[in-house]
């Protein structure tokens, strides 16, 4: 059994059991993935994949357990690497992080530019997504970091850590209706069309619940994952935006009024996480503490001893996040 092999059934499940795009995105040829999964099958004495003539359709019962113990060492072997690198040259690798647009666009730009000033020689990459792909993408080994709000406890094998909590403001033109009201009530929002997040991203869900207490029925007239988008819609007259306070700006966006609706709607809770068992390199710890001040490095590893969900929410039980 080879590491190569190991990578060889990863890439392949990853593609979607496409040996053509696995060859393509590893450099190497077709017929030499195929001969190394045989190869690997023959060891094993099972089959991985099931075949239909040359193509393969789906991963077998022994597969499935044979892939999740391959992703394992695939990652221990790549903990092994970091551990290396961390003792040569603490100061130079890579880090990767996925999260949503309004993480990338609103929370995390300073904390970026500072961190790439301390640590140049690392190198950072970031890919935006649903929040259950950006859980996925943590899951599978593809992003050091998650950061996100919703769709992260469908991940058992992710170890996330509470950052800020946050909630809404509702922006609309300045020459609108309800930039007079003094304090708004959602039955007053009920009455207007309105443009806010997909469900499943933003705290959408929190927006949700609180018209279904009130049973109230929202108007929602166009949804995006965009809060940028969100906002030049609500320019256009489309309805009242509904967005992450974080993402009014008011210099950018002073042709708009922003009302608070922070009594309206229940906070919600951005996440920083990673795959359990990772290890952490020294520039990881100072970037999880640079989103999160209050994720100090002794705080990060005491939630990495923790052995049960609730060993981690105790942890973090009593302790006062920020509200952005």
């Amino acid at each position: 059994m080879k590491l190569q092999q190991l990578r060889y059934i990863c890439e392949v499940e990853k593609h979607n059991l496409n040996v053509s795009a696995t060859a393509q995105s590893l450099f190497t040829s077709q017929p030499g993935i195929s001969k190394q999964i045989r190869l690997l099958e023959d060891e094993l004495g099972v089959e991985i994949f099931s075949r239909s003539g040359k193509h393969l359709t789906h991963v077998t019962p022994a597969g499935q357990a044979i892939l999740e113990s391959a992703h394992e060492v695939l990652l221990k072997v790549d903990g092994i690497k970091r551990t290396a690198q961390e003792y040569s040259d603490e100061t130079k690798g890579s880090l990767s992080i996925a999260t949503t647009h309004t993480q990338a666009r609103y929370a995390l730009p300073k904390v970026i530019n500072n961190f790439i000033g301390h640590y140049p020689d690392v190198s950072l990459h970031m890919q935006q997504g649903t929040p259950k792909q950006i859980a996925s993408l943590a899951s599978n080994g593809e992003a050091d970091f998650a950061i996100a709000t919703e769709a992260i406890d469908q991940f058992s094998d992710l170890l996330m850590m509470p950052c800020y909590h946050w909630n809404r403001c509702v922006v609309v033109p300045k020459d609108h209706a309800l930039a007079q009201v003094e304090q708004l009530s959602l039955e007053e929002l009920a009455r207007h069309p309105i443009v806010t997040y997909v469900f499943g991203f933003t705290g959408r869900s929190k927006l949700d619940e609180a018209f279904n207490r009130a049973n109230l029925e929202p108007k929602v007239v166009f949804t995006a994952v965009d809060s940028d988008v969100i906002k030049a819609y609500v320019r256009l007259g489309l309805g009242v935006g509904i967005i992450a306070s974080m993402a009014y700006e008011p210099e950018l966006d002073s042709d708009l009024v922003a009302l608070d609706a922070s009594h309206l709607f229940a906070h919600s809770t951005t996440n920083i996480g990673f795959r359990k068992g990772t290890f952490l390199r020294g520039y990881m710890y100072d970037f999880i503490e640079a989103f999160a001040p209050n994720l100090t490095k002794s705080k990060v590893e005491a939630a990495q001893a923790c052995r049960t969900k609730q060993d981690l929410d105790a942890l973090f039980e009593h302790k006062t996040l920020p509200m952005r």
